[in-house]
This record gives structure tokens, sequence and C-alpha cells, in this order.
């Protein structure tokens, strides 16, 4: 009988590590660091006070009472999730070619609509006309090709990110976690949309 009762817990255990291992979740504190970093970059570490997330710690289970099988679980969950959590790569020759181009227009013309106010950061991490009065009529074209070029640019990040992790369904989950960052390091005087997509002032 007693034999009988370790082959179903042990036969359990390997049914919930198999599900755990599966199941790669998003790596959000990871995504998140790596986002800052290359916000930074093209900002030119313009805000070195804005902190990565944290990490999060691994959680452990608890109360296993001390039972063979539940100490086995208890040591493989942990290798499991580990095995699910990969640190996320953004670093391509892609995303270095975006990060040039982004850098080279927020020295130029985009850095010069964010400080009018003419543009601003989205809440789905891009960049927006907002007033377009205080863009001279002579350079409105200039202007809108700017912020094309931005987010065409930014589009194709979020999708180099994804594909180049293997995982070309997170690129959602890269663009919130970059419009997070955009917003989190836009310069004093610098307008963004909140959740609502309404117009607010850094």
């Amino acid at each position: 009988m007693r034999k009988l009762v370790y082959v179903i817990l042990t036969t359990m255990t390997v049914a919930l590590v198999g599900c755990v291992t599966i199941n790669v979740y998003f790596p959000a504190a990871a995504a998140q660091k790596a986002a800052d970093q290359f916000i930074g970059n093209v900002l030119d570490q313009a805000n070195p006070a804005a902190k990565p997330a944290p990490k999060e710690p691994a959680s452990v289970p608890k109360g296993n009472g001390g039972h063979p099988a539940a100490m086995l679980l208890d040591l493989l969950i942990p290798a499991a999730q580990a095995a699910g959590a990969p640190d996320i790569r953004i670093q391509t020759s892609a995303t270095e070619a975006i990060r040039s181009r982004m850098h080279q227009r927020f020295s130029g013309i985009l850095g010069s609509l964010l400080n009018s106010g003419a543009v601003g950061f989205t809440h789905d991490g891009m960049v927006a006309m907002r007033d377009a009065a205080k863009v001279p009529l002579s350079q409105r074209a200039q202007a809108n090709a700017a912020v094309a070029d931005e987010n065409r640019d930014r589009a194709a990040l979020y999708r180099e990110i994804a594909v180049a992790n293997n995982h070309p369904e997170w690129e959602s989950q890269i663009r919130t976690t970059f419009a997070k960052g955009w917003i989190e390091r836009a310069h004093a005087g610098w307008y963004y949309q909140n959740a609502a997509g309404a117009w607010q002032q850094k």
C-alpha cells in the first residue's frame, strides 16, 4: 500500500513539474531592466535617477511537512521555474541600428518637438503629434515624417525583441514594458498620455 502511495505521489510530482516547465512566462522584471537600459542609451542617460524594476525572488513552496515526495517537489519546482525564466535578449544588429536612428532623432528634430510640446509619448509605446500649432507650417512635413519614422522603428524594435527571444507572442508585452519606460524617463516638460489617453506634462 505504501509503495502504491509513493508511485501515485511521484507521478503527480512529475506531472506538475511538466506543467511548470511548459508554461514559459514573460520575464517582466528582466524585460523592464533591459528596456530601461535601451531607453537610457537613446536618451543619453538623461534621467539617471530612474531605477530598473527590482527582480522578483523565486517563490519556493512551503509547508511540505518533511514528506519525501513533497521535499522532491520543493527541489524540482524552483529548477523548473528557472528553466522557464530566461534572461531577455535585447541586443541584436537590428536593435542596435534602431537605437542609433532613435538617438539621432532625439538629438535632433524629435527632441525639439518633445521640448516644444508639439509631440508626446503615447500610452502604447509610440509618439504622436499633440499640438501641430507649435510647429511652423514650413516644418510640419518634416515633423510628421520624424514622428512616422520613430513609430516605424518602435514597432520594429518591439517585434525584433520578441522574435530574438523566440517568443513572438511577447510583442504586446514588450511594447507595454517599453511604453512604461519611455514615460518614466521622459524629461521634465515633455508630454505623455496617461492610461486613458489624456495628455499630461512631466
